[in-house]
């Protein structure tokens, strides 16, 4: 069964809560994932920012507008319990609980109406349930159709350069990874004819105890096949080389990555989708416009001793 909207998850959580104790928040995405009979891939789902499951999230959203609905409150940190208006609402066997459903109270309309910021200008709360996602999954499908877009220009602005200035970038990515230190001391693109099939080399750390050898092709359509990664293989053999990159704009045929996977040589292979990531993760080509933070309630400051 899939994962529940957080619409989904709002009846259940009143039913869990009819013994009028307190439950704990993480207690109850324990029962919604055993009631919805979620794989253990999906209790582990985490949302694009990794930094917490799916399911929790959607639990913590549906508790938070029951909770301004009056039908759930707060008793202490991370726990909650059933209200008198909670039961009255069960008393009425309602099949099921959503936003539109809450909209009859009025501190929940209120809520909606502040949150909302008159996003229809009549200041009255949206009844229309234009979708089953909690803010955070919709903020980050937003953060990540931006960046994809921002991915795709960018390698496409890679594609136009030359060459050289590639070898170059992808020195320039590394050292910013990481690896060496300064792009002065840490790596030089090499990038010459009778090069031997080496575009660059890096060190591996400050103290250039190991180097790493890179092969960039900026390629548009045309596939990198293992012919080419054992050419490359070839040239770290005749530098007694163990580790290189093999970077490029385009992208490897399934037997390329075969073939790195049955070398003693340690030689990893990124292309033109990852190499986009890894230049926004690392700044390479692209300057930050806007930051956002999102914050929620501390909530051990509102204790009181």
């Amino acid at each position: 069964m899939a994962i529940p909207d957080f619409q989904s998850s709002m009846l259940p959580l009143m039913k869990y809560a009819t013994d009028k104790n307190e439950h704990a928040s993480r207690e109850a995405t324990d029962y919604l994932a055993q009631l919805f009979q979620l794989t253990d891939e999906e209790k582990e789902t985490l949302l694009p920012s990794r930094r917490q499951t799916i399911i929790a999230n959607r639990t913590y959203w549906a508790l938070t507008h029951l909770k301004h609905a009056g039908l759930l409150e707060t008793t202490k940190r991370g726990f909650f319990q059933i209200t008198q208006r909670g039961m009255d609402v069960l008393q009425l066997n309602p099949t099921r609980i959503d936003l539109k459903f809450l909209s009859q109270y009025p501190e929940y309309i209120e809520f909606r109406r502040t949150s909302k910021k008159d996003r229809n200008g009549a200041g009255e709360i949206e009844t229309e349930i234009l979708s089953q996602r909690t803010p955070e999954e919709l903020f980050e499908e937003s953060y990540n159709s931006i960046r994809q877009e921002l991915a795709q220009e960018l390698i496409a602005q890679v594609k136009k350069a030359s060459p050289a200035f590639f070898e170059s970038l992808v020195v320039d990515l590394l050292v910013k990874m990481g690896y060496g230190g300064s792009r002065k001391d840490a790596g030089e693109a090499v990038g010459k004819s009778g090069d031997e099939g080496i575009d660059g080399i890096i060190k591996e750390d400050r103290l250039g105890l190991d180097a790493i050898y890179i092969q960039a092709k900026r390629w548009d359509e045309r596939t990198v096949g293992s012919p080419d990664i054992q050419q490359f293989v070839g040239a770290l053999y005749g530098k007694r080389a163990k580790k290189g990159i093999f970077i490029t704009t385009s992208n490897f045929s399934p037997a390329a990555h075969q073939y790195v996977n049955n070398i003693d040589n340690k030689v990893v292979l990124i292309d033109g989708k990852q190499l986009a990531q890894l230049m926004i993760d690392f700044n390479v080509g692209v300057s930050r416009i806007s930051t956002y933070e999102i914050k929620k309630i501390d909530t051990d400051y509102f204790t009181e001793m």
